[in-house]
Parts: C-alpha cells; sequence; structure tokens
C-alpha cells in the first residue's frame, strides 16, 4: 500500500524541483534571455508571489474533487509549463512558463499529506508524511544540483525538457497506481477554513513563515551567482556545490522534525540562529576551500530544517484546518521566498553580491526574534 504514498512522494519531487530548479539556472538563463541575473530573479519573484497570492484560495476550492484527477492534472500542468520553459524564446515567454505551473503547487503540497493518510489509514499517518516529505528533501540533493549541473553541459532548456518529461510519467504513474479516494464529506467549509485566520497567534505564525523565507532567499536565489562569481567556479563545480549543500539538508530535515515535535516555535529561534551564523561567515570564508564547505553546511543543515520547522508549526497552529493551514505556510513561505529574490537582486544593484549575506542575517535575525516573542502565547489546543 505504500507504492502509491511512494508515487507521491516521487511527483511532490517533480514539483519542487520546478519551483526550484531555475535558482541553479539563473545566470545561463540571464545570459540567454538577454537579461541581468536580477532581472532572472524576478522569474524566483513571479512563480512566489503566484503561489502566495491563489494558494490558500486555490487549495481551499480543490479539496472537493477527486485526488487522483486532481493530482495527475497538476503533474501534466507541470509537464506542459517545463517544456514551454524549454522553448521560452524571450523573457515575457519564460515568466508565462513560471507562472501557469505556480497555481498548481499550492493545491499538490497541501493535499498530498492528508491524501498520503486516506490510503494507508491513520495507524500509519506518520509514516506515510515523512514519505512525503523525503521527496521534498530530495528536490534540494539530487533534483536542483543535478538540474545545475545537466544545464552546465547541455544548456539549461534541456534541463526543463527533462523536468518536463518526468513531469509526464509521473502523471501517467499516478493515473496507473494511485488509488481513487473520495471526497471528504466532513470537509470544512470554505467559509469555517477562513475562520482559523481570525487567530492573531496563527496570523504571528504566517508572519513568521513570510520572514524565515525572505531572510534564506535574499541570499539563496543567488547563491549559484555566488559562486561563480565570488568563489571563481564554473557551472560544473557549483552544481557539485548546490549537490553538498542538499545532501546536509538530510541532516537539517531529520534534526528538524525531532526538534519541532518538542517546541516550534523554540525550534524556529534555534535553526533561525544557526543560519544568522552560515549567512554571516559564508562570504568571509569564500576564499577557504574548508571554511567555505563548513560555511555552506551550516547555511543548508539550517535552511532545510526550518522548511520542515515552518511547515509543521504553521500546521499546529491551525488544527481545525490543517490542510489550510498547510496552505497558509505556502504562502507565506512564498511570499517570503518572492520578496527575498527582489531584495537579493536589489542588494546587489545597489550594494553588490558579497553583501545578500549581510542583509539576509538580518531577515533571520528578526525572524528569530518574532519566535521568541510568539512563545508568549498560549497554543490552540488540537
Amino acid at each position: 500500500m505504500f507504492l502509491p504514498i511512494l508515487l507521491l512522494a516521487a511527483a511532490g519531487f517533480t514539483v519542487l524541483t520546478t519551483e526550484f530548479l531555475i535558482i541553479g539556472l539563473l545566470p545561463g538563463i540571464a545570459r540567454d534571455l538577454q537579461v541581468s541575473v536580477p532581472q532572472a530573479g524576478l522569474l524566483v519573484t513571479l512563480f512566489a508571489f503566484t503561489v502566495a497570492c491563489f494558494g490558500p484560495f486555490l487549495t481551499a476550492w480543490c479539496a472537493r474533487f477527486e485526488r487522483k484527477r486532481l493530482f495527475v492534472g497538476v503533474l501534466l500542468l507541470f509537464a506542459a509549463s517545463n517544456a514551454l520553459a524549454a522553448l521560452a524564446t524571450n523573457y515575457y515567454v519564460m515568466a508565462v512558463a513560471r507562472l501557469v505551473p505556480a497555481l498548481g503547487l499550492p493545491v499538490f503540497w497541501a493535499l498530498a499529506s492528508e491524501t498520503a493518510v486516506d490510503i494507508v489509514g491513520p495507524a500509519y499517518a506518520g509514516r506515510a508524511i515523512s514519505k512525503i516529505s523525503f521527496g521534498v528533501v530530495c528536490a534540494t540533493v539530487f533534483g536542483i544540483p543535478l538540474g545545475t549541473l545537466l544545464g552546465d553541459a547541455l544548456g539549461w532548456r534541456v534541463a526543463f525538457a527533462a523536468l518536463a518529461l518526468l513531469s509526464l510519467a509521473k502523471a501517467l504513474l499516478l493515473w496507473r497506481y494511485l488509488p481513487h479516494t473520495p471526497r471528504q464529506s466532513e470537509t470544512t467549509s470554505l467559509r469555517g477554513q477562513f475562520r482559523v485566520l481570525r487567530s492573531p497567534l496563527l496570523q504571528g505564525h504566517v508572519l513568521l513563515s513570510v520572514l524565515v523565507f525572505s531572510g534564506m532567499f535574499t541570499a539563496y536565489t543567488y547563491l549559484a551567482d555566488l559562486l561563480e562569481r565570488l568563489a571563481g567556479f564554473d557551472g560544473d563545480r557549483v552544481g557539485w556545490y548546490l549537490m553538498g549543500f542538499g545532501a546536509v539538508g538530510l541532516i537539517g530535515n531529520s534534526l528538524g522534525g525531532r526538534a519541532v515535535d518538542r517546541h516550534p516555535l523554540l525550534a524556529s529561534a534555534g535553526f533561525c540562529g544557526l543560519l544568522v551564523v552560515g549567512l554571516l561567515t559564508v562570504v568571509p570564508a569564500i576564499q577557504s576551500s574548508i571554511g567555505l564547505v563548513l560555511a555552506l553546511a551550516v547555511w543548508g543543515l539550517a535552511q532545510a530544517a526550518l522548511f520542515l520547522v515552518s511547515h509543521v508549526r504553521v500546521i499546529k497552529a491551525a488544527p481545525e484546518a490543517p490542510a489550510f493551514g498547510a496552505s497558509l505556510n505556502i504562502a507565506g513561505g512564498n511570499l517570503g521566498i518572492g520578496l527575498g529574490a527582489l531584495i537579493g537582486g536589489a542588494v546587489i544593484d545597489r550594494l553588490g553580491l558579497a553583501d545578500v549575506g549581510y542583509v539576509a542575517a538580518i531577515l533571520i535575525a528578526l525572524a528569530l526574534a518574532l519566535a521568541l516573542w510568539l512563545t508568549r502565547f498560549k497554543p490552540v489546543a488540537s
């Protein structure tokens, strides 16, 4: 019965890789489409802002549909949009190719965990959700770095074409092996789901996600550019460093999963503190191989942990509507991703590439302070 769960995790790998693959390919896309790297970074902002604006509403609306058809439709949408990205002749066509899949990502992520539990039953819920989450981690460990290596060897268009074929293959596998799950007759009404937004504590949790992801992606969006221009690495070496960055995230994912069960907000504060250390040390250590590896390891570990911690933290803050809570975190996180890409691009234009880590560290420090302040409030009973 875990085959459908593994397929959902594999589909999640493809969905998340579609969002973040572009980060490793930004320098090449900028050169080919004849725009600056900060302008290419706006494609990250476009995707993220679309998710943030439409995610909760689309998730609440799509919750009524049969899951198998819904997920297959999302994967087909991703296949078509990645194919369009591979064929993009100019910046505006590429923007359309980034806009379309952004409508499907929040729907998939908010409903995939719920569907996994429906398939295996409550007794195996934890194992099912952990497998779905593993697809997210694998996207950062393998998807983004391998896409970067493929883009460096054969061109960024080939990377998007390969992702389009992968999306199509995942859609066919889900159509063949994912069982039909009935629509939930007791699904909370749209009004009931939006009612959880009245909670000041939940509002604080969503704001915290915005701050955390803004800080992370102020620097992470331009990590490939930083490694190329400041460290002097070629595209092949950048890909391997990104793979190492993601691999360390496996440790961060495990540590984050343990810490968030004990205290979500203190876990957020702790990993924010660790991330500040990584962000502040990466540029001073850029000319030292050992120093750079250590700084990137701290950064990668803390960032991966914060992905998981933020997701669980907001879900626990909305026990009456957990799927909607997940969509709120996705929306807040992607708002932060978009803002981070904008802030990082502005820092590069005005201060220089070397300063993005310092500005990112300031934002993460603000998130740390907010997390500690939110511990004053009593959490909602689950």
